[in-house]
């Protein structure tokens, strides 16, 4: 039988694993492969709108990249994350993902887990291993399998947001929101994990959200907006730091979510890694909607 806190957990850890695709990818704006060179026109030398739309079309030329972050999202949750991601085709890749801290903390540590999961995204959807702790209790599967359609039609428009937006993200929505923004600003030269690098700022008014800058068409300016206010973000400040290359090397976001405050801070690198991510044994995997059916089929026992 499958015991409420499991049932709590798997469905955390759908929202867990899947913020922290979007956060890892979903938010931020990465260039094409890294080059010796600057190769031309540095965003450095550039006007932040001219800077920023040499970030954006680089990203077409992007596959892949190492990611590693934090995100702390009010009172429900904290976590750290790292991993590799391509969104060539979709997005794929594996992410470590460790709870610091908050509600999703207090429940994992219920079921005796120490927070620590990953999690490997494909195409169609994702699984995540939940370790030992879950493997006792649900016959040794230790991994917990999540459909995108499933996902959808158990969360109604919730769900139908989240399945279009891991589906269909890609690593330059940061950038677009500060082009749509109208507020974009050059705050300097810094210095990134020992990589001198130019810092964008803006902040993002989703009720006022426009495309002052004529760089965004109407349905990527539906579509941003869309995106935010599903996330229950009325007010976003988005930071990026982009090299010589026009690359990504760091991207924060700060703002308002339902939940409560938002705070994420992404680094990239080693653009063009190889991501390669393979399917969790079957033995040891158990779906998400069957783990549902198993509680479901508890209560109604309990009942009888």
């Amino acid at each position: 039988m499958v015991s409420n806190t499991v049932r709590r957990v798997g469905l955390s850890v759908a929202v867990v694993a899947a913020l922290t695709s979007v956060a890892a990818c979903g938010g931020s704006d990465d260039g094409g492969k890294a080059k010796s060179g600057s190769g031309g026109d540095s965003v450095a030398k550039a006007s932040p709108i001219a800077a920023l739309i040499a970030v954006q079309k680089k990203t077409g030329n992007a596959h892949s990249a190492k990611v590693e972050g934090t995100t702390t999202m009010g009172s429900a949750m904290s976590m750290k994350q790292s991993g590799v991601m391509d969104w060539s085709d979709g997005i794929t890749g594996t992410m470590q993902i460790t709870q610091t801290g908050g509600a999703m903390a207090d429940t994992m540590e219920q079921l005796g887990s120490d927070g620590t999961m990953e999690a490997r995204y494909f195409k169609d959807g994702y699984a995540v291993d939940m370790g030992e702790a879950m493997s006792q209790q649900t016959g040794g599967k230790r991994w917990i399998s999540y459909s995108y359609d499933d996902l959808a039609q158990m969360g109604g428009a919730s769900g139908a947001a989240l399945k279009e937006q891991m589906e269909n993200t890609t690593p330059d929505q940061g950038v677009k929101s500060l082009l749509a923004s109208g507020d974009v600003k050059k705050v300097g030269q810094e210095d990134v994990r020992g990589v001198s690098a130019t810092h964008y700022s803006g902040t993002v008014d989703v009720a006022d959200l426009t495309a002052k800058n004529a760089e965004l068409d109407a349905d990527e300016l539906a579509a941003l907006k869309k995106q935010l206010a599903d996330a229950g973000i009325t007010t976003e400040t988005v930071d990026i730091w982009v090299d010589g290359n026009d690359l990504l090397v760091k991207k924060t976001e700060r703002g308002r979510m339902k939940t409560g405050e938002l705070n994420s801070t992404v680094f990239y690198s080693d653009y063009g890694t190889k991501v390669s991510v393979e399917r969790p044994p079957a033995a040891q995997t158990v779906e998400f909607t069957e783990l549902m059916k198993q509680q479901q089929g508890a209560i109604g026992g309990a009942a009888s």
